[in-house]
């Protein structure tokens, strides 16, 4: 997700499956209704359409959504009682704070497709969350972004490597850097 959708509790990682909520701007009665379906391990995503006079989400509805299951709330839009927040313990991403209450007066929609921080999120898919941001994986991508990732970490693993013995750039970048044109003008 884009980087405005950012993490603002204590608690930063988290990892689950989206419950997709769509509210309107300056309702959360949506993210209410959500809570009755969500299971263990969900994580609450909520599109606002980025709506910033109100927040969508407080620490009384986090909560109860805790109770329930829910592991973490993302959001496009903005939430409230950031100390009652840090004190429900999950992680909370969204797009800053506002002392604004919303309203209970609907509609919304649950389990739907949503578009939240630049990225399109069905409900199933997997989200993750840690201080540099959320990561949404389709559902019927997971298996091959699994087997993708030992490439990714072992070469991540080589250039670690290559960091600690003083490499100044990564093997090959002087080759790269002369054929792509990148010139020092003195």
């Amino acid at each position: 997700m884009n980087y405005r959708v950012r993490p603002l509790t204590h608690a930063m990682r988290f990892c689950g499956v989206a419950l997709t909520v769509q509210s309107r701007p300056r309702d959360n009665l949506a993210p209410y209704a959500a809570i009755q379906y969500a299971k263990p391990g969900d994580v609450m995503l909520v599109a606002t359409d980025a709506y910033e006079e109100a927040s969508v989400a407080g620490d009384v509805l986090l909560g109860m959504a805790k109770n329930q299951g829910v592991c973490a709330l993302v959001t496009d839009g903005l939430v409230r009682d950031i100390d009652g927040l840090n004190a429900v313990g999950i992680p909370v991403f969204a797009r800053g704070l506002s002392p604004n209450s919303p309203h209970k007066d609907g509609p919304g929609k649950i389990g739907v497709p949503i578009y939240v921080g630049g990225v399109m999120v069905n409900a199933g898919d997997v989200v993750i969350g840690d201080q540099d941001g959320v990561v949404v994986v389709a559902r019927e991508a997971l298996q091959s972004v699994l087997d993708a990732l030992a490439d990714v970490k072992s070469k991540e693993a080589k250039m670690e490597e290559w960091v600690a013995k003083g490499a100044t750039l990564p093997h090959g970048f002087e080759q790269l850097i002369a054929e792509k044109g990148v010139l020092y003008l003195d």
